[in-house]
């Protein structure tokens, strides 16, 4: 199995990449896992105190439960992935189940913070783009998709994930096999990791 992970900050277009990549393979050999499935659960705390919880630092994931899942899908076992649900900042109890495949894409912006995690992957990826350009996404994808508004995203965005980027994201581009710039002229990088995987294949 080849593991591959690709992370960046909020916005970066890290689902748009890996879009591309999966668009010429074959269907099915490629599987796809989020970070976000994983934030660690939050049941026993109230609602007030989990919207207070700083989701963009590393130890807001569950980093052991998504690498014994990956370890699980190398010795070819399927797993239940959690569903998360982002208006309750909480798992909501159902999971996915994920079956092994040729291709494991892990995404998510802290996924090269974790040392043991990056062990794992096999092809490192960072998506960069412009800070302006990540925080018009975010706004966008927040105020349409999880019922946030502007004031709430943009005070998170201040105070909680632009520190975090440029404490924990950033960084871990030393870490990546491949820099891909998210915009018109990736393709070369794009078609570099396809052939990787198609060899793989």
């Amino acid at each position: 199995m080849l593991i591959i992970g690709i992370a960046g900050g909020t916005g970066c277009g890290k689902t748009t990449v890996v879009n591309q990549i999966l668009n010429e393979l074959p269907e099915g050999e490629v599987g796809v896992i989020s970070q976000d499935s994983y934030y660690k659960d939050t049941t026993h705390l109230s609602y007030e105190e989990r919207i207070n919880i700083n989701f963009d630092h590393p130890r807001s994931i569950d980093f052991d439960l998504l690498e014994n899942h990956l370890t699980e899908l190398k010795k070819g076992n399927p797993i239940h992935q959690p569903v998360y649900s982002f208006v309750k900042h909480n798992r909501t109890g159902d999971t996915i189940v994920t079956h092994p495949r040729k291709v494991m894409i892990v995404e998510g912006i802290l996924i090269l913070t974790n040392p043991e995690l990056r062990k794992m992957f096999d092809i490192k990826i960072f998506v960069h783009a412009d800070t302006d350009e990540r925080l018009i996404r975010r706004l966008k994808r927040d105020i349409s998709e999880r019922g946030r508004d502007l004031d709430e995203v943009l005070t998170r965005y201040l105070n909680t994930l632009k520190p975090m980027h440029d404490q924990f994201i950033e960084p871990t581009k030393e870490y990546a096999d491949i820099i891909i710039p998210n915009n018109k002229y990736n393709t070369v990088a794009i078609d570099i990791v396809r052939s990787i995987i198609h060899q793989k294949l």
